[in-house]
């Protein structure tokens, strides 16, 4: 790939002679002509969809641009997505890529390549292998369930989607929160003409073997289902029956076992067979208007398909009642939070003008609306104001701030979704018209508002606004939006027969997605509207964006026929125009190149000036023991010299070798100690990255013991070559044994033959010891029955002599059941590995064990609130304290006596 060679047109907008929008679009109309697709404001990637697959992408050009800087390469969103990776890594600074434009700009694309380089460049190992693998099959599994072809796009995401990325301090994945947005319900039972309902209910006709589709109970032909559009079964370049297969690997790939895949697929074809359920008008015996099911049959195999009686099915598909649950809008995958760095993706819907607009085309136009808030905010507002406060000269370059119609819409007590809440809350007679009579008395005037009463109220005539709809001026361009069904669809509420009869089904998956049918989780309180949720959602959503390092790439439609080469240059002047292309590019071209805080300027750069590093002046690297002054020509050829043979003779990387070079004078031993400290934490990460799960977690045991006993136990050195075997006893051949832990328990961390001290008589008998992540466990070595179980809880703290042998007390609280007997002395000839691994269980249950290695002549416990310590008395015998006193008798006996 050649390097800024011949290039089409200008690639970088600030570098446009002249700067006006007709040479902007003429520009844009070149390179795309020429498949040059992406081209730059800055550090922002504008991208226009080509509509076919363009040889630009895969392993050769990631390579090529992991190597080389932003601007060294053409135009490409992998420049930015490493750009975007490179900063979080080696700065430590969380990254957002803020993916916007309209329906069939590209968007739900341009995501997926960014994650395939993210996923390409950051690590390898068998562990990090496996969740970038995750995150990639989460985009199949997401996209069959949420995307749908539409009048504008083939793959159009009828959800919102915000995935974070999370890497640990090298820059490797350890995982994802994906958070979505409000999916297009109401697409399941209803298509405009010309769409699909979503991607699965095509895939699983097409895709599903014989086998599959008769134990599904469904036939392949799309045409027979009322809630697939039969019109329109195909979607060209589309293969169903393939993405359905690469659907379920992906499943099976992020977790889903075989079963719970089935599930999922029951409940999607129970989906198309509802539609299919045909409702008849009857009445009942005093003759109030009822409602029944046509099909007997049809209602029968769907109600032995969920486990539940076709009758009370019926009942519940037929009856209403007042009380309602609540479904959510919003689900969100937490992780376990560990130390980390994170990369937010979002890829949401676009702005959306159709020719009926509702409820639906509102929200997802409004989360657009706060979209281009945040990138005025920071990409127009922000700088000028920064150079205005820094005392810059500065002309300024004027822009449409939004904000006006974002208050328009989420005002706290006046806006339109706080309107909405009131109409569907408030008691009375409450429609749609109502709404709209309030929307109408409130908004009349606001210069972004519009309706057939603030028309006429004007004077003014438009036969395109109906009596029971409202316009709004968006940022985008003006969308009427008609109030029928704003209620309801706010409402959103499901009637509580319809939620309880789906609790009680006896399929699994369809029970856990009706918790609220739950006769013990029934609540009478309102749950939130779909539009407060909603604009919670997009707060929340907004808060993380703003604390994280932005990414723009600024999505565009080049046609309105998804064809490749076409370019109209009307439709492309108008999204210019609302996303601020050319005010952008003023800003950045009259603005400085390069913004960044003092304080990570500093930290970065600060090597670069004799002024500030070494922190305590030019000469802080000599030794001032040695009294020399060395000019800075020499001490700099020094210094070369030194760093050269430095290189040739570096140690071995191996972990132990810790040899070292001297440094050739004394002024360089201060920088030669940094350097060997850096040299050994670099191969010691060296050495970590290429250990397996297995490895790091008998290493961490073995640090472990380490802390706990070195230089305090004399048994310890030997233990330290011989791995942590855990089970002594052949534990898998004994399942009477392995009955004793419970199921609950989890692995057996240690299953050892042990000694049980009597200490009236102090001789000994075999036990078995079983340690679990909750208890203790001893049985006899013939009967394998539990003698004694104590709860790691109940285990205030452990001592052990610090000589060879393998005796130790386990210290029981005042509360355990077993403290009648008083502490328990016990034999192990596994003593290192068994009380190592019984303090990491205790931590892990209960944070409050302490350990101590004391003399083997005397010892006590003393208590103290919330925690338990052993101390060493060095004071003389008595005073109450119990002492232990053990003797040698011969070579196999012990004698203990407890006073």
């Amino acid at each position: 790939m050649p390097l800024l060679e011949g290039p089409v047109g200008v690639e970088d907008l600030i570098l446009l002679e002249p700067l006006d929008e007709e040479s902007l679009i003429k520009n844009l109309q070149l390179r795309y002509e020429n498949k040059e697709i992406y081209t730059y404001i800055g550090n922002v990637v504008i991208s226009v969809n080509p509509y076919q697959q363009l040889p630009i992408y895969g392993p050769e050009f990631i390579a090529k641009y992991r190597d080389y800087t932003f601007y060294e390469l053409k135009p490409h969103i992998y420049a930015l997505a490493n750009v975007a990776y490179q900063s979080l890594k080696d700065r430590d600074r969380d990254q957002c890529i803020l993916i916007t434009g309209e329906s069939g700009a590209g968007k739900t694309e341009a995501s997926k390549l960014v994650m395939s380089y993210v996923a390409a460049v950051c690590g390898k190992g068998e562990q990090v292998n496996s969740v970038k693998e995750q995150l990639l099959q989460s985009n199949p599994v997401l996209e069959a369930f949420g995307n749908a072809k539409t009048i504008r796009n083939n793959n159009s995401s009828r959800f919102g989607k915000y995935m974070d990325i999370e890497f640990d301090f090298k820059g490797s994945p350890l995982g994802g929160v994906i958070t979505n947005y409000l999916l297009e319900k109401s697409r399941v039972v209803k298509q405009l003409k010309g769409e699909r309902n979503f991607h699965i209910f095509y895939q699983l006709l097409a895709g599903a073997d014989a086998q599959l589709l008769k134990a599904l109970k469904l036939e392949e032909d799309t045409s027979v289902y009322g809630y697939l559009n039969g019109e329109v079964s195909k979607v060209n370049g589309m293969d169903d029956a393939s993405n359905f297969r690469a659907v379920q690997h992906a499943m099976s790939v992020i977790g889903f076992s075989e079963e719970e895949i089935r599930q999922v697929l029951e409940v999607t074809a129970l989906v198309l067979k509802l539609g299919n359920v045909k409702l008849t008008d009857e009445f009942q015996a005093n003759g109030i208007p009822a409602s029944g099911i046509c099909d007997g049959k049809g209602i029968q195999e769907i109600g032995e398909m969920m486990g539940l009686n076709s009758t009370e099915l019926e009942r519940a598909l037929c009856s209403r009642t007042m009380e309602t649950g609540k479904e959510k809008v919003v689900t969100v995958l937490n992780v376990t939070q560990v130390r980390k760095k994170v990369m937010g993706v979002l890829d949401i819907y676009g702005f959306e003008i159709l020719e009926d607009n509702s409820f639906e085309q509102f929200v997802i136009n409004y989360c657009n609306e706060r979209l281009q808030q945040v990138f005025i905010e920071l990409t127009l507002k922000e700088e000028q104001e920064e150079y205005k406060r820094e005392g810059i000269p500065w002309t300024k370059v004027e822009y449409f701030d939004n904000g006006i119609i974002c208050n328009l819409i989420e005002h706290s007590q006046r806006g339109i979704l706080a309107m909405l809440d009131e109409e569907c809350l408030r008691p009375g007679v409450v429609s749609d018209s109502t709404f709209l009579a309030k929307l109408n008395q409130l908004f009349s005037k606001h210069s972004h508002y519009e309706s057939k009463v603030s028309q006429n109220a004007q004077r003014q005539y438009d036969r395109t606004m109906g009596l029971s709809c409202f316009r709004i001026n968006h940022y985008a361009g003006k969308v009427t939006y008609n109030v029928t069904g704003f209620i309801d669809k706010n409402n959103d509420l499901l009637f509580r027969d319809l939620s309880q009869t789906m609790w009680k089904a006896q399929h699994p998956l369809l029970k856990s997605l009706f918790p609220e049918g739950n006769p013990k989780e029934a609540s009478l309180k309102r749950p939130p509207t779909a539009g407060t949720q909603f604009k919670n959602s997009v707060a929340v959503l907004m808060k993380n964006l703003y604390s994280k390092n932005p990414n723009y790439i600024r999505c565009i439609k080049p046609n309105d026929q998804q064809q490749q080469g076409r370019f109209t240059s009307e439709m492309v002047t108008v999204q210019a125009r609302y996303l601020g292309l050319l005010e952008n590019v003023r800003v950045r071209r009259a603005g400085y190149a390069f913004r960044q805080g003092y304080k990570p300027f500093l930290e970065r750069y600060r090597l670069l000036s004799r002024s500030t590093w070494p922190p305590a002046g030019p000469q802080a690297c000599l030794d001032r023991s040695s009294q020399v002054s060395i000019p800075n020509a020499l001490l700099s050829t020094q210094a070369q010299k030194f760093l050269l043979n430095l290189k040739k003779n570096l140690p071995s990387t191996k972990v132990l070798d810790n040899t070292w070079p001297a440094a050739p004078y004394r002024c360089f031993n201060t920088a030669n100690q940094e350097l060997q400290r850096l040299f050994y934490q670099w191969k010691c990460k060296k050495f970590r990255d290429q250990l397996s799960p297995k490895q790091v977690q008998t290493l961490r045991e073995k640090l472990c013991a380490s802390e706990l006993f070195k230089g305090k136990k004399a048994s310890y050195p030997q233990s330290v070559p011989i791995p942590f075997r855990g089970d002594y006893i052949g534990l898998q051949g004994n399942p009477k044994l392995q009955r004793l832990k419970g199921r609950e328990e989890g692995p057996v961390l240690v299953a050892d033959t042990v000694k049980k001290v009597n200490r009236g008589n102090g001789k000994t008998s075999a036990r078995i010891l079983l340690l679990t992540k909750g208890h203790v466990i001893l049985t006899d070595a013939k009967k394998s029955q539990a003698q004694i179980v104590i709860g790691l809880e109940d285990v205030a703290g452990v001592s052990v002599t610090s000589l060879q042998d393998g005796l130790f007390s386990l210290h029981l609280s005042e509360m355990s059941s077993a403290v009648s007997k008083g502490d328990i002395l016990l034999v192990s000839d596994h003593v290192v590995e068994l009380l190592t691994k019984m303090y990491q269980a205790v931590l892990d249950a209960t944070q409050s064990l302490g350990f101590s290695v004391s003399s083997p002549s005397r010892f006590s416990v003393r208590f103290k609130e919330g925690s338990v310590a052993v101390k060493v008395i060095q004071g003389p015998e008595g005073g109450g304290n119990r002492k232990l006193i053990c003797k040698k008798k011969g070579s196999n006996a012990m004698e203990v006596t407890v006073r």
